[in-house]
Order: C-alpha cells, then structure tokens, then sequence
C-alpha cells in the first residue's frame, strides 16, 4: 500500500549546473534535481539521465547513484528549459518542430516524452545500472523475449521504486536484459532498462515514473520508524530474470526452483503493484514457465546437462507445489488451477516418487553418509563431483533430509487442497493421508536426544547428522510438524546452544548451523567457501554456508517463535535484521571482493551474489507481531 505516513510537502528541490555535496557522484556539468524522494541528473548534450537515486520514504535518503554514463552523443543535442521542463532536440531542429525527448521532474516523479522527427532518428532511453552499486530490476509481466509490458515497476533494493505507466492507448513494452560474468567486480555487470523513442509507426511515446512504497500490514506501521526497513524493502525479494523470463536470485543470476515458494509467501501478501498487476501475476508467469518445461536450479538438466546435478533436489517439488497453491490461495484463480492441474499432479507424482522405501519420507538418491562427498573440483565452471539434497547444497543434506521433508509436508497439504478445488477428491484423498504419513514419522527419523534439536539428515547409514540446524527446526516448527510444546523445547535447546557459542549479531542475520560442518560432511573443498582441511571444519566455520550468516532462512526461526508465543525472542532477531535491511546491510561488495549476503561473525562478507533474494523473506515475519 502507499507509504500513509508520507505527507505532502513542500520539498527542498534544486538545480544545480555544477556538482552540489548532495550530488557528489554525478558527472561534471550534469543537471540535478532533488527532492525528499528521489534525485536526477539530466545529462546536458544528449537526452539522458545520468544520476538516479530514490527514496520512496520520503526521507532524503538518496544514493548512491547506480547508473553508469551513458555512451557518447551520436547527435548534437540542443538543451532547452524551463521550469523543472527539460527539452531536448537535434541541432539544425526548428524551434516549432517537437523535441526528441521533454523531461518533467517532480517531487515525486518524472515525465518523460519522446516525439518523432523525420529529420531526426530519436534516439531510445537506456538506463544501465551497475549491479555492484545497486541490483535494480523491472518487475511485470514479459513477452517472448524478455521484455517488460507496462505498467511495471523499476525496484531499486534499499532505495525504493517507480512505477512506470504511460498515457498512449497502444501498448507499451519496455526493453529489458541484464548480464553477470561470475568474477568479483567484474565492470561489465548489468542490468539495462531501455525506453523506446518516437518511431514512424509510433510518434508519440509517453511514460510517467512516480515514486512509489509498496507494502502490507496496518497502517501504524508507516508511523514506526522501526519499520522502515520493512516498507523499503519489501519489494526486495521479487528479482525478474529477462532470460529465463522468471523470478530469480537476482535479475542478473540463476531461477531456482526450490525458492519459489519464498516469493510466493510474499507475494500472497503484497497489495496490487499497478492497475492490473499483482506480485502474484508475476509468480504465475514463473510457474508457467516452470510448467512449459523451463529448467531451474535444482532440476536435472540445468542450464547444461551438469553432471554434478543428476537428481531432483528434494526441496524443488515442495517449492514449486506450495507456490502454485500460494498464487491460487491469493488470486482464486480457479481456472488457471483447472488449466495446470495436470502439470501440478506431474510433480506431485515426482515427489511422491522419492520415498524409496514406503516409509513416508521422501530421500535422496545420494546416500548422505559422511565421507561420501568427493572434495575433487572439476574443471570450471563446475566446482566438485556432486551437489546435495537442497538449497543448502554445500552441506552434505542425503538420503532422508529434515527440511525437504518439511517442506514437502506442507506442499502434499497443499497439493491436496489444490486437488480438492479442482474436482479430484480420489487425488485430494492420496495426498492427504501420505502428508499425515510423513507427518507421523518426521520427529522420530529427525530428533537427536543428545542435543534436543531436529538433526539435519539421516543417511543411508542409519548416522543421524545434527549441527543445530536453526533453519531446520524453524521450518519444522513453522509448518506444523511438531506439536507447540515440542516446539518450545527444540527451541530451548536451540536459543541456549547459540548463547553458549557466542552467536549475537542478529544484523547478520543467523547461521544456518551453530557448531562446525566436519569436513566429511562437507562438499566443497575451498576455503573461501567454508571447506576446511581439519576433520572437524573448525577451520571453515563461519564461512558460506558452513555456519556463516545470512539473512536467507531466518524467517522461519522468526515466525517459529512468533507461533509458540516468544515474542521478546523474536523481536530480539528480527529488529537488528530490520535495522540492518534499512542500512543496506545485505546488498553490495566488500573490500576484499565478497558480497554481503553472507557474513563471518566479525561482518567479513563472504557471498557472491551481490544481492540475494531468499534473505527478505524476513520481512514476512513483521506481519506476525
């Protein structure tokens, strides 16, 4: 909803021929503007903006400006103005003709308006950000080729966003691409939003940018300044890829299926986007692509035929299956459920095919067992001989795995309602009794009585392998699969093990595991990714995914103690996280070429993705207070 506590005012707003403090990144002889909401700098010899930065809270918070320069003019440009109107048009132009390009800048906005000359090819307006300063993206729904209909919105993580209309009957799309080279700080790295120009066939193009603040919940919460990184942000986990044309890591990264089911949660809650767009519409257009047949991350067959991937992840039909019932819960889009039942069914299937031995849990062909991962590394780009069971994929998760488990419990009641809803009480009837199947075997596979956690995964060994997964219990808890009372315990145990290590810092976010992954349980070798060369990984600990933090998964510790009833507990996480989404704590690249979606306990980052999704699911948890 609109940001309610954002009142109208007269901004401090200014022009500057010359480069203000307020603008200290812009180009010499760039033309500023800046209110409390956003600042623009208009390049003076080609219709271009130069400088963008926004806050869509309204509280001067701007920058830093993540465009780069635009190329050089291939036409000299005349520069006309008046007021906050900007003009512009080819040199030899009459006065009368019209401009190439009129920008109108607001406290609030832009407008911007292209008109055809014969004389004069007008050139289209690019915006190229540097993914390293900021991961912007474009969210609507796409064409063929990956391009964006409007309306849309260009989200800039912890900024803000605008939303992009235009006044022209026809319909308008936006040109959209982005690109990662894998190698730290690489300059190349972007992503581009292209604005056609007047054409022949179109002499008029219009479009209108207003700065918008998307968010659910009651209306104190714009009043909580608490809370601002909630309202900032919580558009932060809905990265569209305009090459698999679906939501991603991040515009520029990988499409995962095991994390779908993330951006449907919060899509189901995020009010309308645009008239006629919802966050939802874009989960859609992602599981459509999902059931035309695309490949995600943890799909065999992934982008190459990987051999390091040659099995379904455990933890990918549970997404795929909970996301497809999240947008019908939300959108009641009985038709779409009727259209793709048997698409939905097709990977119900699939996952029921896991359980190898009758028993109700579902397990991965991997055995698990420690010392059953080859620390090899392969020739680029793979990086060892094998990946395991889930998300957490550099962790030895085999055989029977806690949280794909969990996950799948909830996706099988989904999946029954689904089934329900569209006709097939035989198939609701299935899918139900194998959930309460699972469901009655879950604690007894997982728990470990020395320590009175959920262990991560049994292997095929029988070995019980318990690192005090906090992901794994907070999943369990969340989903239903423990009893509250069971549920305060595991918690217990859980809170006391991370005073005792030492863990504090919750504007990191939270480890996945509080005690070292032993190198046997490991798969990656490299150290800079948490591999360790001592048998008890003591040497790799606090690194990735071997008990670094990340703000990824710790919504279900959050939500889990919000559902037993500990709110002085979850606040105590969730409030330093909320601080640090607001500070632009999980955005960006250290100085030793890492990137702040994972941390060591001392904040040394140790990501790669410059800005991962899956950690603002977070921000769900705000609306469980």
């Amino acid at each position: 909803m609109q940001n309610r506590a954002t009142r109208t005012l007269i901004p401090a707003i200014a022009w500057f021929w010359v480069l203000s403090p307020a603008a200290a990144q812009q180009p010499p002889d760039s033309l500023q503007y800046q209110s409390d909401f956003l600042s623009v700098a208009l390049a003076p010899d080609q219709p271009a903006i130069v400088s963008l930065s926004l806050d869509s809270l309204g509280k001067k918070k701007l920058g830093p400006n993540p465009l780069r320069p635009p190329g050089a003019a291939g036409t000299k440009f005349i520069l006309g103005h008046h007021g906050s109107t900007f003009s512009y048009r080819a040199a030899g132009t009459a006065a009368t003709s019209p401009p190439a390009w009129t920008f109108e800048i607001s406290n609030r906005g832009i407008h911007m308006r292209s008109e055809y000359s014969a004389d004069h090819p007008v050139p289209p307006l690019v915006l190229n950000f540097d993914t390293h300063l900021n991961h912007a993206t474009l969210l609507g729904l796409m064409n063929a080729e990956g391009n964006v209909r409007l309306p849309a919105l260009l989200h800039m993580p912890d900024q803000g966003t605008l939303r992009i209309t235009s006044n022209t009957a026809e319909e308008v799309i936006l040109g959209y691409n982005a690109e990662r080279f894998h190698k730290p700080r690489q300059s190349e790295d972007y992503v581009k939003v292209t604005f056609p120009a007047a054409s022949a066939a179109r002499p008029l193009r219009d479009y209108t940018l207003e700065v918008v603040t998307i968010f659910p919940g009651p209306a104190d919460l714009a009043e909580d300044p608490r809370f601002d990184g909630f309202r900032r942000n919580w558009l932060n986990i809905f990265q569209l890829s305009p090459h698999y044309r679906a939501l991603a890591n991040n515009a520029a990264s990988d499409v995962c299926a095991f994390t779908l089911f993330e951006y449907s949660a919060v899509a189901k809650q995020t009010p309308p986007l645009a008239p006629g767009l919802t966050a939802l519409d874009i989960v859609r257009q992602t599981l459509d692509r999902y059931l035309q047949g695309m490949k995600g991350y943890g799909i065999t067959g992934y982008v190459f035929d990987d051999p390091t991937n040659p099995y379904d992840y455990t933890d990918t039909y549970p997404s795929l299956l909970i996301a497809a019932s999240d947008y019908f819960e939300g959108s009641k889009d009985k038709s779409w459920l009727k259209r793709n039942y048997a698409g939905l069914k097709d990977w119900a299937t699939k996952l029921l095919g896991m359980d190898k031995d009758g028993d109700g849990l579902i397990a991965y062909p991997e055995s698990g067992n420690s010392g059953s991962w080859s620390h090899k590394l392969l020739p680029p780009p793979l990086q060892f001989s094998k990946h395991a069971a889930n998300w957490w994929d550099d962790i030895g998760f085999g055989d029977k795995d806690a949280y794909g488990n969990a996950l799948a419990y909830r996706a099988l009641l989904d999946m029954a309602n689904m089934a329900k809803q569209a006709g097939h009480r035989e198939d609701s009837d299935l899918y139900f009794s194998r959930a309460e199947k699972l469901h009655a075997v879950y604690f007894n596979t997982f728990f470990n009585p020395a320590t009175g956690v959920l262990g991560g995964w049994r292997s095929a060994d029988g070995v019980l392998h318990d690192y005090y997964f906090t992901f794994v219990n907070g999943v369990a808890i969340t989903y239903g699969l423990v009893s509250p009372k069971v549920g305060n315990e595991l918690m217990d145990h859980l809170l006391t093990k991370m005073r005792e290590v030492g863990y504090t810092h919750f504007e990191y976010g939270l480890p996945g595991n509080l005690i070292p992954i032993r190198r046997d349980d490991y798969l990656e070798p490299r150290g800079e990714w948490g591999g360790a060369e001592k048998e008890d990984g003591t040497d790799g600990f606090q690194i990735y995914e071997n008990g670094g933090a990340s703000a990824c998964y710790v919504y279900f510790m959050i939500q889990a103690l919000y559902q037993l009833g500990r709110h002085e507990e979850a606040d105590a996480i969730l409030f330093p996280m909320l601080r640090a989404f607001e500070d632009r704590g999980f955005q960006g690249i250290g100085p030793n070429g890492r990137s702040y979606d994972w941390k060591a306990w001392d904040g040394t980052p140790y990501g790669y993705e410059g800005l991962l999704v899956d950690g603002y699911m977070t921000l769900l948890a705000v609306l469980s207070r």
